[in-house]
């Protein structure tokens, strides 16, 4: 079989380096050589779980739930994007950064993605049963949005709020595992989630501006256009503020406010080297935005400690 790699996969990473040849096809699929989307899908649920832990005026999250949400961001990531691979995959043949991967490039038939996504979900849904009922049933109520979201780029200009309602939905999973049942601050967190989701996938969409115009896909990107960075900024700040709602109704020490601030000027750094017409800068943009989650998550926690 060719070894046909992705075109905008890191080079070196760690699947192109120790994948066994058989299992690299599937690992590129499942988007294991770009960990970056896994690690913006946890940040949420580890946020959710250490904002529990400080609340309820423990020491520290549960490690067992973070190991949990580990496992699960890393299947559900990868279901994701198998899923969304299969819906796009005409799409994803018209565009230059992506007509190399798996599915467009032939390297795997739609037959055998479908049963590796059936695969990825069984791991997703045996974490999901390590819960308590009230978050089995929540997480089972996120499907709906998941399935939605690679439909919403041929709909509207507005798929990043799609996929922020998606990919956020784990700030409200940490709470629930703890206490059984939401409250107000992880209802706060979410809406942060999915703010600043938007505003990180607007940078990642800026890639790919020309050939989705081609191709007809929408994005806030196009939408947004030379005032892409305005936008996104607006985003970041209504994200902050949604954090701080968030943090004050939990009830949080001053680590964690500090770790906001942080987090807040990471994010404005974002903003001010935002060139739209700058694909590469515009990837490394968004993969600084696990950096900010990390900040985020760290200051919760060392609050709980301290």
């Amino acid at each position: 079989m060719t070894d046909i790699r992705v075109a905008d996969a890191q080079r070196g990473n760690l699947t192109d380096r120790y994948a066994p040849s058989w299992l690299k096809p599937y690992a590129r699929l499942a988007r294991w050589d770009r960990p970056i989307g896994w690690w913006l899908l946890l940040l949420p649920c580890w946020w959710s779980a250490a904002l529990a832990s400080v609340a309820a005026g423990a020491a520290l999250p549960n490690i067992g739930h973070l190991v949990l949400f580990f496992i699960g961001a890393v299947a559900m990531r990868g279901a994701g994007c198998t899923y969304n691979d299969i819906v796009d995959r005409d799409l994803d043949a018209g565009v230059a950064r992506t007509r190399s991967r798996p599915i467009p490039s032939g390297a795997v038939s739609v037959r055998a993605a479908k049963i590796f996504l059936l695969v990825q979900a069984l791991v997703g849904l045996a974490v999901l049963l390590s819960f308590n009922r009230f978050t089995i049933l929540l997480g089972i109520a996120s499907l709906g949005v998941v399935a939605a979201y690679p439909f919403m780029k041929r709909i509207t200009d507005w798929p990043q709020s799609v996929l922020g309602l998606a990919f956020s939905w784990g700030a409200l999973m940490g709470w629930a595992a703890w206490y059984g049942a939401l409250a107000w601050p992880p209802i706060l967190l979410y809406a942060g989630g999915v703010a600043w989701t938007i505003g990180y996938d607007t940078i990642y969409a800026l890639q790919d501006k020309e050939d989705d115009a081609i191709m007809g896909v929408r994005s806030t990107a196009r939408l947004f256009g030379d005032r892409a960075p305005f936008y996104v900024g607006l985003f970041y700040a209504v994200a902050t503020l949604f954090f701080a709602a968030a943090f004050w109704t939990a009830g949080v020490g001053w680590i964690a406010w500090a770790g906001l601030a942080l987090g807040a000027l990471q994010l404005m750094v974002q903003v001010r080297s935002i060139d739209v017409n700058n694909g590469e800068e515009a990837l490394r943009l968004f993969k600084s935005n696990r950096s900010f989650g990390l900040v985020l998550f760290l200051g919760l926690v060392l609050d709980g400690l301290f």
